[in-house]
């Protein structure tokens, strides 16, 4: 899938040509600069490397890649595949390869959470009531196995533990406007991840 690498500015909403206000997400996508082509008879598949984001400081390794391309060291990499149109090494993709109207799917770092609890990483309703000789019970996980038999607790089981910080992906946003001018794309709804996180955009 052909794609861009774009930054969450944040969130905003438009109003539609019914006065309809719609919540969106404004993300600065590129340009992104092609750091390598992948060939099927060197590397066994065909996919571009795209570059995003300038970096100020790099091993030598970094910039000799960056060198072979003309362009900058770049701070995020990553492969697409599914391109229609050829690229060579060096080129620039901006944000004009969205239109206005079409979907894409979003894949980003969800926001980190640290350790939670049942309640707030389940949605765990809590043991119950704080009378009747309950103490200390209402976020409690509750029963979380059987008795002698199976003696241990099943793998899955939903419990308390490390919560977000990980690869998200929202599929069929709507890109409701293409600002080519200032590389910037904004779709319907949220995306995963902070403001000024690295996002990739697929079509």
């Amino acid at each position: 899938m052909s794609g861009l690498i774009g930054r969450k500015i944040g969130m905003t909403s438009i109003f539609d040509e019914n006065g309809k206000n719609i919540p969106c997400t404004v993300i600065e996508a590129g340009p992104c600069v092609v750091t390598q082509v992948r060939t099927k008879g060197v590397d066994g598949y065909e996919a571009l490397q795209l570059g995003f984001d300038d970096k100020k400081t790099a091993t030598k390794a970094a910039q000799g890649h960056a060198k072979k391309a003309g362009t900058a060291v770049k701070r995020k990499v990553v492969e697409f595949q599914g391109f229609e149109e050829d690229y060579k090494l060096g080129d620039t993709i901006s944000v004009e390869h969205f239109n206005e109207g079409e979907f894409v799917d979003i894949s980003g770092t969800s926001k980190g959470k640290g350790f939670q609890g049942v309640v707030k990483r389940h949605g765990f309703a809590g043991v119950g009531q704080a009378t009747h000789g309950q103490h200390n019970r209402l976020r409690a996980p509750g029963s979380i196995g059987a008795a002698s038999y199976p003696a241990r607790v099943f793998k899955g089981m939903r419990m308390a533990g490390q919560m977000g910080n990980e690869k998200v992906k929202v599929q069929n946003l709507k890109v409701l406007k293409v600002v080519a001018d200032k590389n910037l794309l904004v779709v319907k709804g949220c995306i995963p991840g902070a403001k000024n996180a690295y996002v990739t955009i697929q079509k």
